[in-house]
């Protein structure tokens, strides 16, 4: 299709060809706001623990389904572990545009800092398939910076 002719224009220009349809592209923006379990934690024995909610919004203009996901924690001393599965917190949430879904889960690390990123593992109603980014954020204990 040429920039700029729209499938509805090319649809009536060449009748006698397959009917053309738009394509979307599917977009997930996704938030994450940490939180230091304190009652979790246990500094003298090196262990860490963190709470973070997550708000998944689809931001494009097809309904998307969450999969599975993708985590890679990483410990101050540099230690990374990988953590992949199907769904999130137990569900496979199906967003139709504009529509958002958050949950709070947690991990634990040896060290009083961290940080961890990913991405979700996820499909659209055509059955094509996509990695949305969860960008990186940090776990900070606060006591630990003074």
């Amino acid at each position: 299709m040429k920039p700029g002719v729209s499938a509805h224009a090319m649809n009536a220009v060449c009748p006698k060809l397959p009917k053309m349809r738009l394509m979307s592209s599917p977009q997930l923006t996704c938030k994450v706001v940490p939180s230091f379990l304190e009652d979790q934690s246990q500094p003298a024995q090196n262990e860490y623990a963190w709470s973070y909610t997550v708000t998944i919004t689809n931001t494009g203009n097809t309904p998307v389904q969450v999969i599975g996901r993708h985590w890679v924690i990483t410990d101050g001393s540099g230690k990374t572990e990988e953590v992949r599965g199907l769904a999130v917190v137990g569900h496979q949430p199906l967003l139709k545009p504009g529509e958002k879904f958050e949950y709070t889960s947690w991990t634990r690390i040896n060290s009083p800092h961290g940080s961890m990123h990913g991405s979700y593992l996820c499909i659209t109603e055509d059955l094509r398939s996509f990695k949305a980014a969860i960008p990186p954020f940090s776990l900070s204990h606060a006591q630990s910076l003074h």
